[in-house]
């Protein structure tokens, strides 16, 4: 998103955050939960009138959890990486929006930071979807594989989700873009010939 958290981006003030992934990149499992002063003093006040609030569990502040997480926080200082996204996430929308304003089958792109979508629909001035027996975002998937691209079907609709790695460099989305275009050309072609 360009921002710490989500809720940054949009000027959220949360009671909780809960983080777990971007605490390690994923490679060992590591989740804390973030919460606000007024939640720290509940959780405080009432721990002073009914007995400490028990949050424990078998693998709390296991070390090599917590050795790869901070390892993986200075990552992402050291590297600037939070910084580089607000530069470069608008330009992976951009160039999705470049790629495909114009395309017949394409009801929307969207995005923010480094997630983006591409939904397809039947059409675009009725704004009516796929039959979903085609299984349009699945074969478009299929096809981004094919062209070296791990682009994901959405669950929601025939929606291609794109959430590329924070070091992505502009050079690595032209390519992304041209060989997604290349895999939605090739997807099509394919859809077309099964509808007959």
């Amino acid at each position: 998103m360009g921002t710490r958290f989500g809720c940054d981006k949009y000027r959220i003030s949360p009671d909780l955050i809960t983080v777990a992934k971007g605490l390690t990149s994923a490679y060992l499992p590591l989740s804390a939960s973030i919460v606000a002063e007024r939640v720290w003093k509940a959780l405080q006040n009432g721990s002073d009138r009914f007995g400490a609030f028990s949050h424990g569990y078998t693998y709390t502040a296991h070390p090599l959890c917590a050795s790869a997480g901070l390892a993986n926080l200075q990552i992402l200082e050291s590297e600037n990486l939070v910084e580089h996204v607000a530069h470069t996430g608008p330009y992976l929308l951009r160039r999705l929006r470049e790629a495909f304003a114009d395309h017949p089958f394409v009801g929307e792109v969207r995005g923010d930071g480094m997630l983006a979508a591409v939904e397809f629909i039947r059409d675009r001035e009725c704004k009516q979807r796929f039959d979903a027996s085609l299984k349009v975002g699945a074969a478009v998937s299929a096809a981004c594989l094919e062209a070296g691209v791990i682009a994901r079907a959405m669950p929601q609709g025939d929606i291609l989700g794109f959430a590329p790695p924070l070091i992505t460099q502009r050079s690595d989305i032209d390519e992304i873009v041209e060989r997604v275009e290349g895999a939605v050309r090739d997807a099509f072609s394919r859809i077309s010939l099964e509808r007959g």
